[in-house]
């Protein structure tokens, strides 16, 4: 019972934080010409407000690769994670697809002025609000990211992440009330440097399960980089590594 309760969370915590931060991107796309910092601030509030709602009954990872730090780090089981990813990968995949029923009219008539055939090569301009891609498409004009770069990008900011989730709760100071929000803002001062280069998805089920949704969706193939496989090696095994670079890094600090 203790299980399906943190998978619950888990899966809830996910559409949370997908549903309001994948929606502040469709709002910059579709209805009004929000700024970077606007839509780090609401993802931000998302990610705050997903650990808030569900830390009292899960423990709140909403992210496969801060599970797999901390399945390294002791703090949950490994026979728990398969489960945990597959919870996350279905909240983030229900709250897509909300979205996309949401705002689907509107999206229609944004392609049809802007000239965008979904599913055409060009029709990834609109599926940024759903998955990832390098380098963002509002930047594509000014910046060069290689593939390589966008590994090294999506690889520290998940880092930094979860190196900052491991010092927040390593012990308890007095401030675990605020933590939820510390971690929002480390989330939204993390896309604020790395979105011009990849959109800084940080969670591989966070990207993926909007991508499939996009692709089911009539994006087809354009959901996805143009460079082959890339989605896996920028948006999955990057995030991967850099919560496990997080945790070694925060064992051999606190060693020290």
């Amino acid at each position: 019972m203790n299980l399906l309760k943190e998978l619950a969370g888990e899966l809830l915590g996910t559409f949370i934080l997908v549903l309001v931060g994948c929606g502040s991107v469709a709002l910059a796309v579709l209805y009004f010409p929000l700024d970077l910092w606007h839509v780090a601030l609401v993802w931000s509030l998302g990610v705050a407000l997903a650990i808030y709602v569900t830390r009292g009954f899960s423990s709140s990872h909403l992210n496969p690769a801060v599970t797999l730090a901390m399945v390294f780090a002791k703090k949950c089981e490994w026979k728990k994670m398969p489960a945990y990813f597959l919870a996350q990968l279905a909240g983030a995949m229900l709250a897509a697809f909300l979205l996309l029923c949401i705002i689907n009219n509107d999206l229609a008539s944004y392609e049809i002025a802007q000239g965008i055939v979904r599913g055409d090569a060009s029709s990834y301009h609109s599926a940024v609000m759903f998955g990832e891609f390098f380098p963002n498409p509002g930047y594509e004009n000014i910046l060069q990211v290689s593939h390589l770069k966008a590994c090294i990008a999506e690889g520290l900011g998940t880092f930094t992440l979860v190196f900052t989730i491991f010092i927040l709760t390593a012990k308890q100071r007095g401030i675990d009330s605020i933590i939820p929000l510390l971690i929002g803002l480390t989330v939204g001062a993390i896309i604020l440097v790395v979105a011009p280069y990849t959109q800084a998805g940080l969670n591989p089920a966070r990207d993926f399960g909007p991508r499939l949704v996009a692709y089911f969706g009539g994006w087809g193939d354009a959901a996805f980089p143009s460079i082959t496989w890339s989605f896996v090696t920028v948006y999955i095994v990057s995030p991967f590594i850099g919560g496990l670079l997080a945790f070694l890094s925060f064992r051999l600090f606190y060693k020290r």
